[in-house]
């Protein structure tokens, strides 16, 4: 695309990797150059915590407010009740209030370590979509908001069409989703002047749903704006690691873990990544990223410092890095690494090793556990543990044991 952007925003997003789509590039621009822009994120409260693969649309809101615009973090109180179909092969399990209210509560910390919230112009707001949907009067709705929606299109979104495609069943229930988001947008704009949603390119009939109803109802001009859904270069969805999700929450996954996820990034991703989950200069992006040999593992630790600073502090990202050397480059055991504690009961007789190296995180699976030793890739306090029927007793685990997945996922067994 040849477009030259003139607001700060908008040369970001292009500059750093961030923009996948845009309803009209010199309409947002140019509204963008004139004033402070409120613009949103919706966020569906389906777990504790976020997760890696909302990092990126994070990181989108936290540049829009240091280039002077007003972000707001739509929490959806009301449409976690329903669900999002967006792309999906099967119906969400349906979460009580009282869950959704501690999934918010939970997802609030990560937000507030990126953005700043405040009553000033360009502070952030976190609102609830449930302020305005769990009153709504369902013949009103229908009568005032449902009329502006033609099915036939409803039906032509990817989204929908996927599911479809393969006969899978998209209930009644789940197909309103689209047409409450689009009501979101209206309400943001009507009560704080929200001009433009954004979101992973996976939103994007939903987005342009917002935008013609809201054109409709109040005549607004409005926008939307996608990022890229972002692959590892393996062609892997970002955000997943051997171990599961990778929580932004520190209760949820150690700092050390979040550091390590980073650390272990693949050659080809690392310039990508620090353009867009740091805030280094692009220059210095690509010349960490265009880095060869061995040094890219220098490239490596810079990204995994910055992002963990950012999440979890500066204090965490060093006592991380700190923990790594003492792991790999002394062969020591770092105070930082995942720990599983055992009481003696638990330990009784002894403990087999493939229950350790299931609970401590390091397999999924005593099945999973069982290969990794067979594929020689389990060792204990660094030397290979080649039988899967090894049993410890509590007299084995009176010092601190160190079992590693490979040679990069650690963890202590302590005994308490």
């Amino acid at each position: 695309m040849t477009y030259h952007p003139k607001s700060d925003f908008m040369h970001v997003m292009m500059e750093r990797g961030f923009l996948a789509d845009c309803t009209d590039y010199q309409g947002l621009d140019e509204a963008l150059s004139d004033g402070v822009v409120t613009a949103y994120i919706g966020y569906d409260a389906t777990a504790r915590s976020l997760h890696v693969g909302h990092l990126m649309n994070v990181m989108v809101l936290r540049w829009l407010q240091k280039t002077g615009h007003k972000p707001i973090t739509l929490m959806g109180g009301g449409t976690t009740k329903v669900g999002d179909p967006s792309f999906r092969a099967d119906e969400r399990p349906l979460l009580t209030a009282d869950q959704i209210d501690g999934n918010i509560d939970g997802m609030k910390q990560v937000f507030a370590k990126y953005l700043t919230y405040g009553d000033g112009p360009t502070d952030a707001l976190m609102l609830n979509n449930a302020e305005w949907l769990d009153g709504l009067n369902y013949l009103e709705f229908l009568r005032d908001i449902g009329r502006h929606f033609s099915v036939n299109r409803m039906l032509s979104f990817e989204s929908v069409k996927s599911r479809l495609d393969r006969e899978q069943s998209l209930s009644f229930l789940e197909f309103n989703y689209m047409i409450l988001q689009a009501y979101d947008f209206l309400e943001l704009n009507r009560r704080y002047g929200c001009v433009l949603q954004m979101g992973g390119s996976d939103q994007w009939g939903n987005i342009v749903n917002g935008i013609d109803l809201t054109r409709r109802v109040l005549d607004h001009e409005i926008y939307g704006l996608t990022t890229p859904l972002l692959t590892t270069s393996d062609g892997r969805k970002m955000g997943k690691s051997a171990g599961g999700a990778v929580w932004l929450n520190a209760d949820m996954l150690s700092p050390y873990e979040f550091w390590q996820f980073w650390r272990n990034t693949t050659d080809a991703d690392v310039g990508r990544f620090l353009k867009i989950f740091t805030e280094l200069p692009v220059e210095e992006c690509d010349r960490l990223g265009a880095l060869a040999g061995s040094e890219i593992n220098d490239a490596k630790i810079v990204l995994a410092n910055e992002v963990t600073t950012l999440c979890h502090g500066a204090e965490a990202a060093a006592a991380a890095a700190a923990t790594a050397r003492e792991v790999f480059e002394k062969g020591g055991v770092g105070d930082d690494l995942p720990t599983l504690t055992l009481s003696r009961d638990e330990v009784g007789d002894g403990i087999s090793i493939v229950q350790l190296i299931t609970r401590s995180g390091l397999a999924k699976s005593g099945k999973e556990a069982k290969r990794l030793i067979a594929e020689q890739g389990a060792r204990m306090d660094d030397a290979l543990v080649d039988d899967a029927g090894l049993m410890l007793d509590a007299t084995a685990l009176e010092q601190t044991v160190k079992l590693s997945a490979g040679k990069k996922r650690h963890a202590l067994i302590r005994l308490d």
